[in-house]
Formats: C-alpha cells, structure tokens, sequence
C-alpha cells in the first residue's frame, strides 16, 4: 500500500503549487501562526476562521500573549468559533512553551505532542509545515482520500486504522516538501474529494491512481462503522431579563458543557409565556412585559437544545436572588434554582466588549448585542 501513497506524491505537489487556496497561514507559516490556526480549524471551516485568526493575532501576537492573556478576554477572542476547550488549551500550551521553550513553540514532534490541546494530527501539521520535519498529519480528510485511492474499507474511526495510515506516510513523505504534501492532501480532501456529496472526479489530480473511482465505491467509502453517536434532545428555557438598560447573564460551572462560560439564565423544560411570566414571579421578579423570542434549536455534538425565549422586562431585583445558596440547587425547575442567582447585569456596550456568550444563545442575542 505504500507504494500507492508514493506515487500521489508527484501529481499532488504539482497540483497543490497551482490550486491552493490563498490563506494567511499559508502566506506567513510562522510556528506560532501554523498552530493557531491549526487549533481554528478543527470542527470549523477554512471561511470561518479567516477573520477570527486575523482578529486573534491581532490580540495576541506572540506565544508570551497568550499565555498571559486573562481567561475572560481569551473566551471573548474565540466568541463563536465554539469547542472553548480548544481556546483552553491553547493558553494552557502557551504557558507550557514560555516556561519551557523559551516563549517558541518547539521544533520537535514529541514535544509537540506533549502539549495540551495536541494530538498527532496537529503536531504532524505544525512540525511539516513550519519546521518541514516530515511528519504526516492524518485528518477525516486524508483517511477519506487515501481510502478511497486505494479501494480501502478500513473503518477509519478505528485509532489501529489511523496509526496505520501515519506509519505508511511516513515512510513516504517527501523531505524537501513534507508541509506542502500535507497540505496537498488536506486540500484534496477539502475541495475535491469531499465529504458530503459526489467527490468532483474530473477535478482530481490522482484519478488515474484511484480504484474507488475506477469500481465507483466512492459512496462507500471511506467507512465509518457506529461512528456517529445518537443524539440526546433537551428542552430549555431561556430568559433575556432586562432591567433598565442592562440585561443578566450568569457564569456556568467549572465542568460539562459549556464550562465556564456565560449563558442567559434559564430551566430545564420548555414553559408557555403564562408559565414563563409565572415562574418569573415565583423567583420574586417585578415582570413588567414579557415577550415571546420564539423558538430556537443548537445542536452540539451530541445534544440538540430545543429552546424557547423570552423577553422579560424587570422593574426590580428581588433581594434574595443575592444570597441563594448556588450549590443547593440546580436547573430542576425549582424557583429557587441556581439558573436565577449569581446574576450580573450588564450593559449591552459591556456585554458585547467583555462577555463570552456561546452560538448556541445566538437567535436571543440579537436581542441586546449588536453585531
């Protein structure tokens, strides 16, 4: 097999150096700038992260930058690229390296692999493409392409299927040229042989080589036995309370989902607008209008929201949402839940500057933040 991958070489390097897309992590692949946009990148499209990289290293220009940066300015950088574990760990690596390696980060696979937020596909990309250490960096992509050159119907969620693939490339990458060849083949996968839809065949600089092309199995390929995980659907609540000019949000827990970051207060079930003006009561609120947002619906890995929202008009802070014990409670429903305390209420211009609210309250958003 791995004289199949041998003779992609060639074609892929003369295709990449006249079709890759023009990107700024390409134009100027500093280490630093490979990594970041590496960690983008993942779970997110190329188009997305354009301007969230500029903006990031426009912020934070230098590996010291990050790891000095306050987490809450951090999370507010990555607003919307979502998985904010992956911003974590890039400030938990940043002060790894400046501790470590001098504020760089390192020109060595295993030390790559070391750091938090790193696994092997991300040190493959970083040490190919900016230290051009022939290292291959084996994504959904490359497992779909190389499966299908060679008619392969590996299950590619197996690691074992992985591990293989990495260990035949890396007898094949081209010394003066391993970043490009990685690249070759993410930009294969990404723009050619799709994942979603007939791969554009004509288009391919490998066809010839192709045996899923030639036994047009390329519907079955490459496979993925159980690897979607089924879904689990909650229902929500989510309130906009404003008061004057500024509108509560709280901070989730330190663990799960979302950890950490800001939300709109809200409950575990779905509530009418009578329900939902009652509830408010219930909590001790002065409601004074109330406004149905509709419903919305995020779906993250493996749980679907299905919410619906509500705009609450305030003319008061009930004294005791102040000193509810937090721990005592959770989003039972219970007016005492802790989804009413630890409130901040704060103004739009704020909100917008300082707060981390995740995409999943983005149809609520707009109701106070201006994009």
């Amino acid at each position: 097999m791995k004289e199949q991958y041998r003779e992609t070489v060639e074609y892929l390097l003369y295709w990449y150096d006249y079709n890759q897309r023009i990107l700024p992590w390409r134009q100027d692949p500093k280490p630093y700038h490979v990594w970041i946009s590496e960690i983008m990148l993942q779970q997110t499209r190329v188009e997305a992260v354009r301007g969230y990289y500029d903006r990031f290293l426009s912020a934070l220009p230098t590996v010291a930058d990050l790891a000095a940066v306050e987490e809450e300015r951090l999370l507010k950088l990555w607003e919307g690229l979502g998985y904010y574990s992956r911003a974590k760990n890039l400030k938990k690596a940043a002060q790894i390296m400046v501790e470590q390696y001098n504020g760089e980060v390192p020109g060595d696979y295993q030390a790559l692999l070391a750091l938090p937020g790193i696994g092997s596909y991300t040190a493959g990309a970083i040490a190919s493409i900016a230290f051009g250490i022939p290292e291959p960096a084996v994504d959904g992509n490359v497992l779909r392409v190389m499966n299908r050159i060679t008619g392969s119907f590996d299950d590619i969620t197996k690691a074992s299927v992985k591990k293989k693939m990495e260990e035949e490339l890396r007898g094949i990458m081209p010394k003066d040229r391993p970043g490009d060849y990685n690249q070759s083949l993410m930009e294969l996968g990404a723009t050619v042989c799709i994942p979603n839809g007939r791969p554009l065949c004509a288009k391919c600089p490998v066809v010839h080589l192709c045996r899923a092309y030639r036994e047009d199995t390329w519907q079955l390929i490459p496979v993925k036995a159980n690897a979607k995980k089924e879904s689990t659907s909650c229902e929500r609540t989510r309130f906009v309370l404003k008061l004057g000019e500024r509108y509560a949000v709280r901070k989730r827990s330190d663990k799960g989902l979302l950890a950490g970051l800001w939300e709109l207060p809200g409950i575990e079930r779905k509530l009418p607008i009578s329900g939902a003006e009652e509830y408010l009561k219930a909590c001790g609120y002065s409601v004074t209008a109330i406004t149905d947002m509709g419903e919305a619906k995020h779906i993250f890995s493996h749980i679907e929201w299905h919410m619906q929202g509500y705009l609450a008009e305030l003319a008061e802070l009930p004294l005791e949402y102040l000193v509810r014990d937090t721990a005592a409670y959770g989003e039972s429903g219970d007016p005492a839940a802790y989804a009413f305390s630890d409130l901040q209420f704060v103004d739009a211009d704020t909100l917008a500057r300082e707060y981390s609210l995740p995409s999943a309250f983005e149809a609520y958003k707009k109701q106070f933040l201006v994009s």
